[in-house]
């Protein structure tokens, strides 16, 4: 409720005629201050008009006037700047230190307000509670709040590669290998394979590149994939013996159980597949970054990890009997969701550090060129009236829907602005 309060005030969403204090004295808004996180008074530096009279300092929120006292403010020289005291319930009289009684309101905002809040906050068993009338906000207040969400999640993914550049003390073919790593995995093993990589740094991979073979004894050894796998099958047992060949030579110590996962899954998308991928990734060239810098479209970057499977993958799924065709290695859809976890934050984290700008404009152009995501997420809000034309459009939803939809931070959504401020009224 509180939270509801201040999220009022620094909107300025109660009709000023109506303002006035519990004596009677109106009010004017001059500006509502700055929102205060930390402890003291909810904001700072406020100015407001107070009868005939003009204030500048700062204003406190309460659901009731009688948790000035709980709180202990009657004691804190902190709150000795007030100059006015919001309030749900007007059930004390508050006073500075020196006895000064502080001008006090009562925030009053319709039935109909509160109910909307609650609606849009407390009802956890609706996905989305306003998609009846999302559509009705202004397309043009939908696309400038989209745009940012796609451009804030852009950032993130390439502010967490810079962080592994960092990490890796500038190497920026390793920070990109393990990214990679982590987007072949696609949510549901990749905390897996982001262990797995890392357990595996690509300076020592290259020093094997050569062989296939033994770049993929060392992923299917260091993943566990190996240790219940009979040796009866001669592929698993060259793998076996070349991985305790390179766990003695270089001590390679073994995982913990990296939990890898397979219930429910097609075969195309087990987890043997995507390691033998990057297993061959890196065997055939481990200069991933030149390399998607180089790609010159959509088409071009996606045909970077659409290269088929050779050998033994061409036509398995994991160990044991093979099938009679060969299989892609990803398919379009899968080799579309790398360009987005992968390539775009990559031009994106390069171009900034590089200050290329050159590089930024080539990460949103190539979302933009990619097509829609076909997910959950996505077809919850395009099933509420929201168009979704391309992959940039798609990443603001899931942005929007993971970090403030399903917290429930609706105050602090453009669009949950937009629909709750209509109904702040005075009643």
């Amino acid at each position: 409720m509180e939270r509801l309060m201040q999220y009022v005030w620094q909107h300025r969403l109660l009709i000023q005629t109506d303002m006035v204090t519990v004596d009677g004295q109106r009010i004017a808004v001059i500006d509502p201050g700055r929102l205060n996180g930390d402890a003291g008074p909810d904001f700072f530096n406020a100015k407001v008009k107070i009868g005939d009279h003009l204030w500048v300092g700062d204003v406190e929120i309460h659901v009731r006037a009688s948790d000035w006292h709980r709180h202990g403010h009657d004691g804190d020289a902190a709150y000795d700047s007030v100059v006015l005291h919001v309030v749900d319930r007007d059930d004390a009289r508050i006073e500075r230190r020196n006895g000064e009684v502080i001008p006090q309101m009562v925030m009053r905002c319709t039935p109909e307000f509160h109910a909307h809040y609650h609606q849009l906050v407390d009802r956890s068993d609706i996905d989305l509670p306003c998609a009846p009338e999302i559509a009705s906000v202004p397309p043009l207040h939908i696309l400038d709040w989209l745009t940012s969400l796609a451009y804030e999640r852009l950032h993130s993914k390439a502010d967490r590669i810079r962080t592994l550049v960092d990490e890796y003390h500038g190497d920026w073919e390793q920070a990109t290998y393990v990214v990679l790593a982590r987007a072949l995995g696609f949510g549901t093993n990749s905390e897996p394979m982001e262990r797995l990589a890392k357990s595996l740094p690509l300076h020592f991979l290259r020093k094997h590149s050569d062989s296939l073979t033994a770049l993929e004894a060392l992923f299917f050894g260091q993943g566990g994939f190996l240790d219940k796998e009979s040796e009866a099958d001669p592929y698993v047992a060259q793998l076996k013996r070349e991985h305790e060949f390179f766990a003695h030579k270089f001590s390679l110590r073994p995982l913990q159980p990296l939990g890898w996962k397979m219930a429910r899954m097609r075969p195309h998308n087990f987890p043997h597949r995507r390691v033998a991928l990057l297993a061959q990734l890196v065997s055939a060239d481990s200069r991933l970054v030149g390399r998607i810098l180089d790609a010159g479209s959509a088409e071009e970057a996606r045909e970077l990890f659409r290269q088929p499977l050779t050998g033994y993958w061409s036509n398995h799924f994991n160990f044991g009997p093979g099938s009679d065709r060969n299989y892609d290695s990803l398919s379009k859809a899968s080799a579309d969701i790398l360009l987005i976890n992968v390539v775009a934050p990559l031009l994106m984290a390069y171009g900034c550090a590089r200050g290329d700008e050159r590089l930024t404009d080539r990460a949103v152009e190539l979302l933009q060129e990619l097509p829609a995501e076909n997910n959950s997420i996505v077809t919850l809000f395009t099933s509420a009236g929201l168009p979704c034309r391309d992959a940039f459009t798609s990443q603001a939803f899931i942005h929007l829907r993971r970090n403030l939809c399903e917290t429930r931070k609706c105050l602090y959504c453009r669009l949950g602005h937009r629909l709750l401020s209509h109904r702040a009224r005075r009643r």
